[in-house]
């Protein structure tokens, strides 16, 4: 989760001083989407899972 709140942080500090679409921001935009679709999958009840 620190992971997760320090790539938030990075992308709206790089999102603000260097704009939305910067390579940067997108870059940290599409690691936080892995980070919190990684923690989705691990954190949500599983029909396979005894």
């Amino acid at each position: 989760m620190t992971r997760i709140n320090d790539v938030r942080h990075l992308m709206i500090s790089t999102g603000i001083n260097k704009g939305l679409n910067d390579y940067e921001t997108l870059k940290y935009s599409e690691e936080l989407d892995k980070l919190i679709n990684k923690y989705q999958l691990l954190t949500s009840p599983s029909p396979h899972r005894s």
